[in-house]
């Protein structure tokens, strides 16, 4: 009996365990099925996802044509321009419009007891009637600011077309008007006689250059008069330039932009190219062009930086990533993603993982990142499908990110040079709406150059006060 027992035992043992090991492996293969069709999902999502970009990159393409053809007569050129950025809406008879980001490209903004707390109420046909227009950071590039009881505590009121029959105007941090300021009950720091040009030399001296908004210098001049000032100015720098760059090596890791797209059809067009013109102006000893057309950032399009950085030359000394454009083409906000979570295959996580990767990969080398150039195509496209997301949004996580690494950023979105939504600047320089012509990329490399020449100026005074010597401008 007892060696029964003990028989019964070992079978009861024997058949636990391999009902353990049944319920186990049922239990993995359930586990294993789930992964297998989250990742048959992921692919068939990303599937999708790279198809609907291959459309929105062929449709831009075929804006880029619609933007060339439209390039030959500019008074149509200025009209298609302004039917992209126009908005029919009107935001009117609310108790308040209040802590928005911006209230702006509204036929009327009127009515209301309070327009407060906004980041902006800016390109508004009109803002009036109301009880009061304050705290907000701008009120700029209005056709009409007039009847509204109070204009205070703002940021900016200025290049407004008209302000008048409010009661009060104080306070504001920058207060300047643009061309009518009458029939106001009080303005109290206004004069009568400041002109367009002394209201953009007071700005400059206000605000570095740098640290003024796209927004924020389009009303003071268009992109073509800003072009042609920075230009010379650029110029004038490069002239007098004392750094010697003879024995330095450049990389350039860019989209098409930096390989000179529109110039393919020329024999030895990359000589055009932005790099090949810094080499020129600058005396490099030599700049490589790393520049993919229709690459992106990200994961989620082609040829990615991310994936290729390493491409740069071991011995390369100043790396110039510039980048974005095809982003905003393509991205919807989950490929955005966010600088929280940083994920893999989003702008947030690639750009980050861009960054760090350059940081341990080549510690010694000075990188210099640049924020897209604006371009109306971005606008054109987004009317056309409502996921996409502005520009705006890449530049302010590139500068973000860039500070956090410590790189410099040279801030093209920001600084209103070639901007395509003014008609000149594309009939002139970016005949199809985002990529130069021979003068285009000449102005390119012109402010880039620029930029490095004012950074190693910088850099060597900073280093002659530190040690007390005299600087040789040698890298």
């Amino acid at each position: 009996m007892k060696k029964l027992n003990e028989i019964l035992v070992v079978f009861i043992f024997m058949l636990t365990a391999v009902l353990t090991a049944a319920v186990g492996l049922k239990a993995y293969d359930i586990y294993d099925t789930r992964r297998q069709l989250a990742r048959e999902q992921e692919e068939l999502e990303l599937a999708r996802m790279m198809v609907r970009n291959e459309e929105a990159h062929a449709r831009v393409a075929q804006m880029r044509t619609e933007i060339l053809e439209l390039a030959e007569d500019k008074e149509e050129l200025e009209r298609f321009i302004s039917r992209i950025q126009s908005s029919e809406q009107t935001v009117s008879g609310n108790g308040s419009v209040s802590s928005n980001g911006t209230v702006s490209g509204n036929g009327s903004v009127s009515s209301n007891s309070t327009v407060s707390g906004n980041g902006s109420v800016s390109s508004n046909s009109t803002v009036s009637g109301n009880d009061s227009v304050s705290s907000n950071g701008n009120v700029t590039g209005n056709g009409i600011v007039s009847s509204n009881e109070f204009i205070t505590g703002n940021g900016t009121v200025s290049a407004n077309g008209t302000v008048s029959g409010n009661v009060d105007i104080f306070g504001n941090e920058i207060p300047r008007i643009g061309r009518n300021v009458s029939g106001n009950d009080e303005i109290n720091y206004y004069d009568g006689t400041m002109t367009d040009s002394s209201i953009f030399d007071e700005w400059r001296s206000i605000y570095k250059q740098e640290e003024m908004s796209l927004n924020e210098r389009r009303q003071l001049r268009t992109s073509l008069e800003e072009t042609l000032e920075v230009n010379q100015a650029d110029r004038e720098r490069i002239a007098e330039n004392k750094t010697d760059f003879s024995g330095v090596r450049i990389a350039c890791l860019g989209d098409s932009i930096t390989a000179a797209a529109n110039l393919e059809g020329e024999e030895g067009y990359q000589q055009y190219a932005y790099p090949a013109r810094l080499k020129e102006l600058l005396g490099a000893e030599e700049v490589y062009n790393l520049g993919i057309g229709g690459s992106s950032i990200g994961r989620y399009w082609a040829d990615a930086y991310v994936d290729r950085y390493q491409e740069i030359p071991e011995d390369t000394d100043i790396i110039i990533v510039m980048g974005g454009t095809n982003d905003a083409f393509c991205a919807s906000d989950k490929e955005f993603g966010n600088l929280e979570e940083r994920k893999y295959r989003t702008f947030c996580g690639d750009l980050n993982e861009l960054m760090k990767g350059i940081k341990e990969k080549y510690p010694d080398t000075e990188v210099f990142f640049a924020t897209p150039l604006p371009n109306v195509l971005q606008d054109y496209l987004m009317k056309e499908r409502d996921y996409l997301l502005p520009q705006q949004k890449y530049v302010d996580v590139i500068k973000t990110l860039a500070k956090e690494y410590d790189y410099d950023v040279i801030d093209l979105y920001n600084s209103n040079i070639l901007d395509s939504h003014d008609a000149n600047v594309v009939a002139d320089y970016i005949p199809d709406g985002v990529h130069g012509n021979h003068e285009g990329y000449q102005i390119i490399a012109e402010h880039f150059a620029s930029e490095l020449v004012q950074h190693y100026e910088e850099e060597t005074v900073e280093t002659a006060s530190v040690s007390g010597n005299n600087a040789d401008g040698n890298l």
